[in-house]
């Protein structure tokens, strides 16, 4: 069955980084774009960057363009998250995620699987 499992969250003060990554099981990693998302407390989950399945094109969400980048290792079935200049209003809950289509797509529901997500807090 497909599986992404998150790691690499954690509690940083702001001005860090941390690399998120996620392992994928299951299926033809590299047939598939590919997704991370994040959910705050009473927010609505937020698409933050993705990754085609070649890994050749990428998007971001206009907040962490410059700050965050996508990657993927078609070998490994990994796809990490790196996130440089972590501010406290990027704490939240970080998602990955499998994408339904060939090319990256913003909306949660062009994804199909998800992770259970791993907790980033970031103090100030």
């Amino acid at each position: 069955q497909v599986q992404l499992v998150e790691s690499g969250g954690g509690l940083v003060q702001a001005g860090a980084s941390l690399r998120l990554s996620c392992a994928a099981s299951g299926f033809t990693f590299s047939s598939y774009s590919m997704g991370w998302f994040r959910q705050a407390p009473g927010r609505e989950r937020q698409f933050l960057a993705g990754i085609s399945m070649s890994g050749l094109t990428t998007s971001y969400e206009d907040s962490v363009k410059g700050r965050f980048t996508i990657s993927r290792d078609n070998a490994k079935n990994t796809v990490k998250l790196q996130m440089n200049s972590l501010k406290p209003e990027d704490t939240a809950v970080y998602y990955c995620a499998r994408g339904r289509y060939a090319s990256t797509r913003m909306i949660p529901s062009d994804y199909d699987y998800w992770g259970q997500g791993t907790q980033v807090t970031v103090s100030s």
